[in-house]
């Protein structure tokens, strides 16, 4: 069973701050905003390798190793960039045993052979190679994404020439890949990754003062990282997971669109949900998808829409299918499965624990406390997609 520890572990990234010696804006500049950043960025730079220069992609070891780098950079968050990449360099080995021994604990629940590949991902330079290099190319550009902002509030801060040229240079070592190059046209593909940018500076529980702040953007990954460790946990097969991992990742994706429209609103009115959700799916047709090859909109419309209804693909067609119905019918990758359900139950654990953790640092409101007893209740004794979620939910009680 996935450990306490390891999920609280994952919230933990809400509350390191990046460029925290440098003037920068107040939201959307945590650990936990740049990795989700950065995970877009590397679906990005993966479709346009598998476009462009018919790379195969293994999206699982990409996903994985995504979730790999999180949790390294969370146990070394520390040391500032500059000497972590010094220390990488010359004591890699001993850095990264270290942290394969501080993580062990938390990981040893994790079924899919988790720790395993985590230590093989970082102790072997051939695991995972083309991944590793997506990944590392997708971290400069999400810190790039976040200098720009930087740059233009430290204008005569000393070192601030030398940091953009490191970057610079960085992005350039990585010019091999297609989506780098199109990135840094300043185009349609940019536009794109701005918008999903703005979704760092989107607060959470909006009306609601709490801590820590996360934003929409932070949740997103959240929600995708742990529709992964549910997912291992039913045996889910490799495609599933992978879908269970992006259907995360861009289940809030139309709300840059339309900002964060609280359940209570959505319910307040009859109807009022489905028009929100009939407004998305024109926003996301006139406005994002027209940013993006027309190649991908049918994967994306897949993961967006009706994002959480279970669903598979038969005779080239999406059918939504009954609660239960993947484990025993299609959990073969042939069926390309998604349980949307089990993604809306990992989206409301997320808030349940975006509560809790406010509440138990004494930031608490009725709303908060409300929410938080509200979702115990809904997922008392809840099992979904053969996930004992009520587990999860149990762990954290005030």
């Amino acid at each position: 069973m996935i450990s306490k520890d390891l999920i609280k572990l994952l919230f933990d990234a809400a509350s390191i701050q990046r460029w925290n010696d440098h003037n920068r804006p107040h939201k959307g500049f945590t650990e936990l905003d740049k990795q989700a950043h950065k995970m877009i960025y590397a679906y990005i730079l993966a479709k346009f390798e598998e476009s462009d220069h018919r790379a195969q992609i293994n999206w699982l070891q990409l996903i994985e190793g995504g979730f790999f780098e999180f949790l390294h950079r969370i146990i070394l968050t520390d040391i500032k960039p500059p000497i972590f990449h010094k220390l990488m360099a010359s004591k890699g080995e001993l850095l990264n045993n270290w942290v394969i021994a501080q993580l062990a604990p938390k990981l040893e629940g994790v079924k899919n052979n988790f720790a395993e590949k985590f230590a093989a991902y970082l102790l072997q330079p051939e695991y995972s190679a083309q991944e590793k290099n997506i990944l590392q190319a997708a971290h400069y550009l999400a810190t790039n994404w976040e200098f720009k902002l930087v740059y233009h509030l430290n204008a005569n801060l000393y070192g601030l020439e030398q940091t953009k040229a490191i970057i610079e240079d960085e992005i350039e070592e990585h010019y091999h890949l297609a989506g780098v190059q199109k990135l840094q046209l300043g185009k349609k593909t940019s536009h794109f990754m701005d918008l999903v940018g703005q979704l760092r500076f989107q607060q959470r529980w909006g009306q609601t003062y709490r801590l820590p702040e996360t934003s929409v953007l932070g949740h997103m990954l959240i929600v995708a990282m742990l529709s992964y460790l549910a997912s291992t946990e039913i045996e889910a097969c490799p495609q599933r997971l992978i879908n269970n991992y992006l259907a995360g990742l861009f289940h809030d994706l139309p709300e840059v669109l339309t900002r964060d429209i609280v359940s209570p609103v959505k319910r307040s009115v009859a109807g009022l949900d489905e028009l929100i959700k009939d407004i998305e799916k024109q926003q996301m047709e006139e406005k994002l998808l027209p940013l993006l090859p027309s190649a991908w909109h049918r994967q994306l419309r897949y993961l967006t829409e009706d994002e959480f209804a279970n669903k598979i693909m038969e005779d080239g067609q999406r059918k939504i299918v009954p609660s239960g119905s993947i484990n025993a019918l299609y959990n073969e990758d042939q069926y390309y499965p998604l349980d949307g359900e089990l993604v809306r139950a990992c989206d409301h654990f997320a808030a349940y624990m975006e509560a809790y953790l406010s509440i138990s640092l004494g930031i608490k409101s009725n709303s908060l406390e409300e929410g938080y007893q509200q979702l115990h209740r809904q997922y008392q004794n809840q099992t979904v997609a053969g996930f004992p979620i009520f587990e999860w939910f149990n762990y954290f009680r005030l």
